[in-house]
Formats: structure tokens, C-alpha cells, sequence
């Protein structure tokens, strides 16, 4: 059985690591523990290069919290010009797989509040009414009108970043490359 370290206690974050685990290797297969490490960047990630650090920080964090696990996994949203998206970082031993998940543009002065300092999840609970959005479906849900979630993008970003560790094409084609 593969021990999973989910390097967030966000309950949406963790339910998309459980789905695309369950998808990827099977239900029973695998445990997830759920682990709160800090990413060392800005609670609003802006930009590419700040998300994608702190995904790969969080996995750092966790394998130093947790060594004796197989999977450490590092979500982290962010905010791109007029943009919110997540990257996703899987280490599985000396193996890492990324994907950066899909992503939906915001209104003017989501992005405002976002530029002034807030966090993109504080600014959506003021709007929507709903209490902590950001520890439950996301801006995505309220966008999409329920069409799509946090959870359903980030699983898929999951499954894309775990096809590195678990397609044999990857091994054969690396171990050519590296020849």
C-alpha cells in the first residue's frame, strides 16, 4: 500500500488527491495523510513562477515532515493577469511529476482586491456570502455554477502530473535521453 502525504489540510485538495489516486492506482491501494506545511511564498501566489515554487516548497516541507513516505503531493493556487489556477507537484522517490491545472479568468474587481493585497478566497467568501470557499469548492463552482470544482480541475491536473511517475514511456524515453 502506498502512503500519500498531502502536503495542505484543505478538504477540497485532499478529496481531488483521493480521486485521482483512486483513479490512477485503484481504491485500497493507497493511504493519504494529510499534512499542514507552509509553501515560503506569498499566501496569494501571483504569477507562474510563485505558484509553481510553492507547490514544489509545500513537497519539500512534507518529505522532511514525512521521509518515510512514497508520494508527497504540493497544490498551490495562484493568480496569473487575469487568471486563477493551481500547479500540482507529485514526488514519488526521485521521480517528479507537474501539471498546472486549468484556469478561469476573474472579474475586474476580483482582480483588484487581489492586486491591493487580499487573497483570492477571502475576496470570494465577501461576494458569494459563503463562508471559507476557499476550504470547499472554490471560485471554480461559483463561476461555473456548479458545472465544474475545485476538486474536478485539480483531479484532472493530479492524474496529468502522476503520468510521469506511473507510464513506463516516461522511464524509456528519459533513460534515452540521458544516454
Amino acid at each position: 500500500m502506498y502512503k500519500v502525504i498531502a502536503a495542505t489540510a484543505n478538504p477540497a485538495k485532499i478529496n481531488a488527491i483521493h480521486l485521482a489516486f483512486e483513479a490512477v492506482f485503484c481504491a485500497g491501494n493507497y493511504q493519504i495523510e494529510s499534512i499542514n506545511v507552509s509553501s515560503n511564498v506569498a499566501q496569494q501566489p501571483i504569477g507562474n513562477t510563485e505558484t509553481r515554487t510553492g507547490a514544489r516548497q509545500r513537497v519539500m516541507a512534507s518529505r522532511q515532515v514525512r521521509p518515510e513516505a512514497d508520494f508527497w503531493v504540493g497544490i498551490e493556487a495562484g493568480v496569473e493577469d487575469e487568471m486563477t489556477f493551481a500547479w500540482i507537484t507529485i514526488q514519488h522517490k526521485q521521480i517528479r511529476g507537474e501539471s498546472r491545472s486549468a484556469s478561469i479568468m476573474l472579474p475586474e474587481q476580483i482582480l483588484f482586491s487581489i492586486q491591493q493585497g487580499r487573497e483570492l478566497g477571502d475576496v470570494m467568501a465577501n461576494i458569494t456570502g459563503m463562508a471559507n470557499i476557499k476550504h470547499n469548492e472554490g471560485a471554480i463552482v461559483f463561476f461555473t455554477n456548479g458545472l465544474l470544482s475545485r476538486t474536478s480541475v485539480y483531479q484532472q491536473a493530479l492524474i496529468l502530473a502522476l503520468a510521469p511517475i506511473q507510464h513506463e514511456i516516461y522511464k524509456v524515453l528519459n533513460v534515452l535521453h540521458d544516454s
